[in-house]
């Protein structure tokens, strides 16, 4: 009896985003902004062999109180204009970006996707999301404008139009004319035509067919809706889910949906955010953690963390203390602008009913609370426990691999490297060396308009 053969596990890195997990008391906390930080980031995981960085993208400075909050990221440069400076200093790693569908347009998308691919020979990704935040949309012309219910319809019509445009290079247009020395180009190369309920454009593309053919398509969406999105035209999921039972039940589902667009389950890979903390000893490495989680949660991190619940200014409050006697202020204007947390509380009297529970039963204090009850590291453990970990959570398709996200920017990573990865190149389940050039090859997926 035949047993399953082990599959290869995916490791990516993600550069943190607009949050406070990372821990800028540390004195190893680097500059956000500065480019060394980034070549730092880059080259560490180009040298442990991932396959890919990851970049989010802040359009808008978050606002709480009518202030700027001030916990996260100071600031956020752009997107393509980091991606292309690391394809200069890297030669392998993936450059996966996420942009806007809601806020910007399929052309330019498209033509500075194809012009990243070019530069990088073929390493690009696009990270596709969507928006209903008008707050975020009113940096924009149309800001504020999509109705969140239609955040979906223009994502999918957004990205068939810069698929269409991908496309619209066969490869074979453009041919050497020897009497003059010069390359001709036919006239129907580049041209398009797309007229839609979102998109209404014709003309012709002016970037020849990329090494890719098109990039590499992430999505990030965990409603019914984004999995379906996912399902129909990503390459890889950008998930949260990253636990045994979550994570077995996600991936199922969604590779369950693969079929009914023709496509398998090795078509689309399912990459889970995921936090780490390494220790000499799985003691000392929850150790570690503790102290982690009480860095990333000050006080004043945990107040305004509380106000995103009562809708309150709640500055007068000792995060050492109790919890609000008063309850919270329900209503659709909220405190804090532009953070996806705000949404995640529908019944903010139900939260604090189930938070005043839970800290009269284990006695915490405001800050205490929001340590308990916010995300914890995914990894904790020696190096031999965190790569038993994540090779038994891919063996047991919870996952394919994972998108690391540490606490330290930029050297977070490097121990990670130097240590988890060669235990997991040991086991035969991570590449020693790149075996291919671009990040279809690293991943594993076909390249569009070569069959191969």
């Amino acid at each position: 009896m035949s047993s399953k053969p082990l599959k290869r596990i995916h490791l990516a890195a993600h550069f943190p985003g607009v949050n406070n997990t990372t821990v800028w008391s540390d004195p190893a906390a680097g500059s956000h902004i500065d480019f060394d930080s980034f070549i730092h980031f880059a080259q560490t995981a180009e040298r442990a062999k991932f396959d890919f960085l990851f970049l989010a993208e802040g359009l808008r400075l978050r606002e709480q109180g009518g202030k700027i909050y001030d916990l996260d990221v100071v600031g956020r440069p752009d997107t393509f204009t980091v991606l292309a400076a690391l394809a200069a200093v890297t030669e392998r790693l993936g450059l996966t970006g996420t942009i806007n569908s809601t806020f910007n347009e399929p052309y330019e998308v498209a033509r500075q996707f194809a012009s990243l691919d070019h530069l990088s020979e073929g390493r690009a990704a696009w990270n596709v999301v969507t928006s209903w935040d008008a707050f975020t949309g009113e940096n924009f012309r149309r800001g504020g404008y999509l109705p969140r219910e239609e955040r979906y319809s223009r994502a999918k019509e957004f990205l068939a139009t810069a698929t269409e445009l991908f496309d619209s290079w066969d490869g074979s247009e453009v041919v050497a004319d020897p009497a003059s020395g010069t390359f001709l180009r036919d006239a129907k190369a580049g041209a398009f035509t797309h007229h839609g309920q979102h998109v209404d454009i014709e003309g012709h593309f002016n970037v020849p067919r990329s090494p890719q053919g098109r990039p590499v398509i992430f999505q990030a969406g965990d409603s019914d809706e984004g999995r379906e999105f996912a399902a129909s035209q990503a390459d890889a999921i950008f998930g949260r889910h990253a636990t045994l039972d979550e994570g077995r039940e996600f991936y199922a589902d969604v590779k369950g949906r693969l079929p009914r667009y023709g496509r398998s389950a090795d078509e689309l890979k399912i990459l889970p955010a995921a936090t780490f903390v390494l220790g000499d000893t799985d003691a000392e490495a929850h150790e570690i953690a503790h102290e982690v989680r009480r860095l990333q949660v000050s006080g004043q991190t945990a107040i305004k963390y509380l106000e995103h619940v009562w809708n309150r200014d709640l500055s007068a409050y000792d995060p050492d203390g109790p919890l609000p006697d008063i309850d919270p202020e329900v209503g659709e204007n909220t405190i804090a602008l532009g953070r996806a947390s705000v949404r995640q509380f529908s019944d903010p009297l139900d939260t604090a009913r189930q938070w005043r529970e839970l800290a009269e039963a284990k006695n915490l204090s405001i800050r205490e609370l929001v340590i308990a009850t916010t995300s914890r590291q995914t990894f904790v453990g020696s190096a031999a426990t965190v790569a038993e970990t994540i090779n038994d959570l891919v063996q047991a398709d919870a996952a394919d691999g994972f998108i690391l996200v540490p606490h330290i920017t930029p050297g977070g990573l490097d121990e990670f490297a130097d240590t988890v990865v060669p235990l997991l190149q040991e086991r035969g389940v991570f590449r020693s060396e790149y075996e291919g050039v671009t990040l279809r090859d690293h991943l594993g997926l076909s390249t569009p308009g070569t069959g191969r």
